[in-house]
């Protein structure tokens, strides 16, 4: 294709119509034709040339297939993650749960930390990262799911201290073979209200089971939040993300399960997270 810094122009003019970061967009695909990472990119962008295979990538992205899919990776909370059509893409949004988590737990780490929902293992070896000395739990009602959560603790070096179950929380029983005592439990679980119109990226792309949730979006909180008090040790804290408009009607059926809850926003200002103590 030439001159690599001309066709990232133009692959950034290309991408304007079905994506909100072109340039970055392109920036990734660029790199990855490549076979080096962005930062080695941008340093050495004069003096390189864009390979055949660059034109293939943006068509891909032009017709909205998201990135992360197209390179099988994605960046969460610092972690470089293996992602494929079978995970939801991990959001920078989901971050506030690791932040939050560990402002709860400075004086006191958790011991054991449980990820319901894991998908691609994002939420959890997040917070086996931060928690050295903490062990944890990913269950998931999907086996391809869980083989990338497998994928990413080994690659991560965490596959002695992440176990991961399958397992459906819509089904009877499903608290009991997870065991209890967690200090730390994390959950983002589906939410978005069946009928929804999403972006072709995510409508198209992503799997349907883990974002929508019913005529309301609240279908899983209301099976979730009663089975916290089987999983949760005494004192222990339970991180829910939520959509943007969820926040009271959440907060209510956690409040009616006899947890103190509190509400936390994303860097935009939008509802993003509760805090569930007993």
């Amino acid at each position: 294709m030439g001159d690599a810094a001309a066709a990232l122009r133009e692959a950034a003019q290309a991408l304007a119509d079905v994506s909100d970061t072109p340039r970055l967009d392109a920036e990734l695909l660029l790199a990855h034709a490549l076979g080096i990472d962005r930062a080695e990119l941008l340093l050495k962008l004069p003096g390189l040339d864009a390979p055949a295979a660059f034109a293939a990538l943006i068509e891909r992205r032009q017709r909205c297939e998201p990135v992360a899919h197209i390179i099988g990776r994605k960046e969460f909370w610092g972690l470089d993650l293996e992602v494929t059509a079978d995970v939801l893409i991990p959001r920078p949004d989901s971050e506030l749960l690791i932040e939050q988590a560990i402002g709860i737990f400075a004086s006191k780490p958790p011991q054991r930390i449980l990820d319901l929902g894991t998908g691609s293992g994002a939420l959890l070896l997040a917070a086996l990262h931060e928690f050295p000395d903490a062990a944890g739990v990913g269950m998931d009602a999907s086996a391809a799911a869980l083989q990338i959560a497998h994928n990413n603790a080994d690659a991560l070096g965490m596959a002695g201290r992440a176990r991961f179950l399958l397992l459906d929380w819509t089904r009877p029983g499903w608290t009991s073979t997870i065991g209890s005592g967690f200090d730390l439990i994390l959950a983002n679980p589906p939410y978005v209200a069946d009928g929804t119109r999403l972006s072709a990226d995510v409508a198209d792309f992503e799997p349907h089971r883990a974002l929508f949730a019913g005529e309301a979006g609240l279908d899983d909180y209301r099976i979730l939040i009663p089975g916290l008090e089987a999983l949760l040790a005494p004192g222990g804290t339970a991180l829910l993300e939520i959509g943007f408009d969820q926040a009271a009607p959440v907060s209510k059926i956690a409040s009616e399960g006899g947890y103190h809850v509190d509400l936390k926003q994303d860097l935009s200002g939008t509802d993003r997270l509760l805090i569930l103590r007993r």
